[in-house]
């Protein structure tokens, strides 16, 4: 299991082929040569299928510095910078992601189903709080597929970053759903020590936990993977919960092991020991959540951005880089400098190509804005105006 909780930003399924330059790279007014407002490439690359010549804004071709390789690889592969390959790469990710909620939603519920059943055959204040962990997994694919909805808009002038913080919204609702399963479960099973009642059925009790552990973890796996390939904290939060969730349904045959053995108690304390169970889950989806809200991010991401921006041709040094999760898809914002006497024009190519870098070099990052400022001469200091505004 441990592996199975190392951050998602691990999952690196590959550079889809292709990729679309957004809507052209907008500049503010230049300062003199090398030195312009940044390069800001609000539309960012998508990585989509189709490929076709380079542009630059209004349709003109994007002119700069390119390496030969980089200029014989575009030869070989032409490729289109239409923002649909950006759009259609994210629907993808998102009709994928309902997929896997529309599948595992119907598993869970049969599951639960089949439990109910035998709940109410056997009186297993064990089995019950297993169901109703169950029924709340199930529901939380309701929040995330509406989040997941949500989040194919397009971006508008009032929410110019688009609707992918909708999955962190769905993040929060998965935690209290969580959380109440945890405090239902707990008073059943402080409710029976306190009046101990005897279970019957003993037997269908013990299938009854098999059966979840087998949906569950069936469910865990399909979360957990697709929600890495698709880059989902709340997604692969939710396998990771269903994982869970199955090792609480085993837990459920101690207690009716206890009782045919008799020991009626067996069964409320395994109720509890299913509810520590829920609430250490809920700490570590809390916790994943907490981490999108705060936009963290793993720091060898930012590790890697960085060897990334030192292998582009005319960057002399790399500055500040920052990145935050937008849904299951990255967002950059870089500073870089260059040759303070290049042009506005070789400077503009420089950040074009080390946003292009950046692009098929990190997994899930889907836009950067790329500030460029001038190294040199030396003793200048080209932000001064700026100084007493930054925050140290």
């Amino acid at each position: 299991m441990a592996d199975e909780r190392e951050p998602i930003e691990r999952s690196v399924e590959g550079n889809a082929p292709g990729h679309g330059h957004g809507q052209g790279h907008g500049h503010g007014p230049g300062h003199g040569p090398g030195h312009g407002q940044g390069h800001g490439h609000g539309h960012g690359h998508g990585h989509g299928q189709g490929h076709g010549p380079e542009v630059g804004e209004g349709g003109r071709p994007a002119r700069g510095v390119r390496r030969a390789g980089a200029w014989l690889w575009h030869a070989v592969a032409p490729h289109s910078h239409d923002s649909a390959d950006k759009t259609d790469a994210a629907l993808e990710s998102s009709s994928r992601g309902l997929r896997v909620l529309a599948v595992s939603f119907a598993v869970l519920m049969a599951t639960a189903a089949v439990q109910a059943v035998i709940v109410g055959l056997s009186g297993s204040v064990a089995l019950l709080g297993d169901t109703l962990h169950n029924v709340a997994d199930a529901l939380t694919a309701v929040p995330l597929a509406i989040a997941f909805s949500v989040g194919r808009r397009a971006a508008t002038r009032r929410f110019t970053y688009g609707y992918g913080r909708a999955e962190d919204l769905a993040g929060i609702v998965i935690v209290l759903i969580i959380a109440a399963t945890a405090g239902l479960a707990g008073y059943e099973a402080v409710r029976r020590l306190i009046e101990p009642q005897d279970i019957r059925a003993v037997g269908w009790v013990a299938v009854a936990g098999v059966a979840g552990f087998l949906g569950n973890e069936w469910v865990a796996r399909y979360r957990i993977k697709v929600g890495r390939e698709i880059g989902s904290a709340a997604l692969v939060a939710d396998g990771l919960h269903a994982r869970t969730d199955g090792f609480t349904s085993l837990a459920v045959l101690f207690g009716a092991g206890g009782a045919a053995l008799g020991f009626p108690l067996a069964d409320p304390i395994v109720g509890l020991v299913i509810t520590a169970a829920i609430c250490f889950v809920l700490r570590d989806a809390a916790r994943e959540i907490y981490h999108r809200l705060m936009d963290a991010v793993d720091p060898r991401l930012v590790e890697q951005a960085e060897a990334v921006l030192r292998t582009v041709e005319g960057v002399r040094h790399v500055g500040s880089v920052r990145l935050r999760w937008i849904g299951h898809a990255l967002r950059a914002e870089v500073e870089i400098l260059v040759n303070h006497d290049l042009t506005v024009v070789q400077a503009h190519a420089v950040a074009v190509e080390a946003e292009h870098r950046l692009i098929h070099d990190l997994p899930r990052l889907r836009a950067a804005t790329v500030h460029t400022d001038p190294y040199g001469p030396a003793g200048a200091d080209h932000h001064a105006p700026l100084n007493t505004h930054r925050i140290t």
